[in-house]
């Protein structure tokens, strides 16, 4: 009994029942709006609300409407599943970049550049590395190149390409921290001045590339998917298990990736500096612990976190880079930040938030063909849940006052 007592008390505890409470109420806010929405217009209805409502709940299990009937089936949908998977893959890094600088105290805005950093490494990389002998690719082609006399296994160029993108988006993220730590400027306004510099930077790279799409003539503005040469991450089977997805191996490096976070943070020296840092820099500093150097490489490690979303995202082989559109920034580093925020900052629970938020998505997608709503109702989900992740600690607190007031009078419950 005492043991189940501490369990409820700790603080890890609160975080997870804070998260949930989130995660209920906006759910609730959506469904009302659809309620409201569908009562308020005739040609929608109460049932039509109704399907609304359960598409949010269970679209990730829906398998679309009964020929005969018109009505919605449910059931295990692998292609929903693994789209899920393929969706969350990015999300759960940048949430991983977002988590990792702000255990040192920092916030990380900066994902979106150090994500499109590590994307024009790794397609530059990938791209640029010869994989076959004698064997030109449409890109060659265009450009007049001769058979290459050496070629690279495509195991070999994928690595290099990934860890090419984590490079780069490490060393993109270095640059606030070392602004940060050397001259104290906000890492906050570094980073969005340097995501604006990637965001040009990376267009005016692909502008004057070779690698892009000229051949199939519906296409501008696009590069090369990385099928082209035959670098692409592998599926691991996954293909297998979730048919007619865009699944691969992406998701189980997002999740290695996880768990080595959660290890260096938590059960190493270096990890405890990083913390010891977020507390308190000048503390961490007069116990000896180097706060600017570790300003430098948590950043560091956050930029290097957000370029393998990059990376992992369009070393997949199922999307196009789209160089131009990169005068503005991608969502998914923002997106990022919202999932921190339901994960409380933790490596492991960031794994679960980026599904979570995934399965909105889809959950939208399905709204969209099979009722009259839109995907737009799940983004008033989300952002009703990153409201309240926000005020985390007030609900939290309203826990733990809830459990006191349920003690026996004159007796004091321990907190952890």
């Amino acid at each position: 009994m005492e043991k189940l007592k501490h369990f409820w008390h700790r603080d890890g505890t609160r975080s997870v029942l804070a998260s949930l409470l989130s995660i209920f109420i906006g759910l609730l806010a959506g469904s009302v709006l659809i309620l409201v929405v569908g009562l308020g217009n005739p040609t929608l209805g109460l049932k039509s609300a109704w399907d609304g409502i359960r598409l949010v709940f269970l679209g990730l299990l829906s398998t679309g409407r009964d020929a005969a009937t018109g009505a919605l089936t449910f059931g295990f949908n692998p292609t929903s599943v693994g789209n899920l998977f393929f969706r969350a893959t990015p999300v759960i890094l940048t949430g991983l970049s977002v988590a990792v600088a702000y255990k040192t105290g920092l916030f990380n805005i900066g994902a979106p550049g150090q994500y499109l950093a590590g994307t024009a490494a790794t397609l530059f990389i990938a791209l640029g590395l010869p994989t076959g002998v004698g064997e030109l690719y449409p890109f060659q082609l265009a450009q007049g190149m001769a058979p290459h006399a050496f070629f690279l296994p495509t195991w070999l160029v994928w690595l290099l390409a990934f860890l090419g993108g984590m490079l780069a988006g490490a060393l993109w993220g270095a640059i606030p921290g070392m602004l940060k730590s050397l001259l104290n400027i906000n890492e906050v306004i570094a980073c969005i001045m340097t995501n604006w510099i990637a965001a040009n930077l990376v267009t005016w790279a692909f502008d004057v590339s070779s690698f892009k799409n000229m051949i199939e003539n519906t296409k501008t503005s696009y590069i090369y998917k990385t099928t082209v040469n035959g670098v692409a991450t592998s599926k691991m089977g996954l293909d297998k298990l979730f048919p007619g997805s865009q699944v691969n191996g992406g998701i189980l490096v997002a999740i290695v990736l996880a768990v080595v976070v959660s290890i260096l943070l938590s059960r190493t020296t270096f990890g405890y500096q990083l913390k010891a840092c977020g507390s308190n820099r000048y503390a961490a500093r007069y116990a000896g612990i180097r706060d600017k150097r570790n300003i430098v490489l948590s950043m560091a490690i956050a930029g290097a976190l957000a370029g393998a979303a990059g990376s992992l995202y369009f070393l997949s082989g199922n999307t196009e880079f789209f160089w131009s559109t990169y005068q503005q920034l991608p969502a998914v580093g923002f997106n990022g930040i919202p999932v921190a925020l339901l994960a409380s900052n933790n490596p492991i629970g960031v794994i679960f938030a980026g599904l979570f938020m995934s399965m909105l998505d889809i959950s939208g997608l399905q709204l969209t063909n099979l009722t009259a709503y839109n995907e737009y109702i799940t983004s008033v989900i989300i952002a009703a849940i990153v409201y309240l992740s926000a005020f985390s600690l007030v609900i939290k607190m309203w826990i733990s006052g809830r459990r006191k007031k349920a003690a026996k009078p004159g007796k004091e419950v321990k907190a952890e």
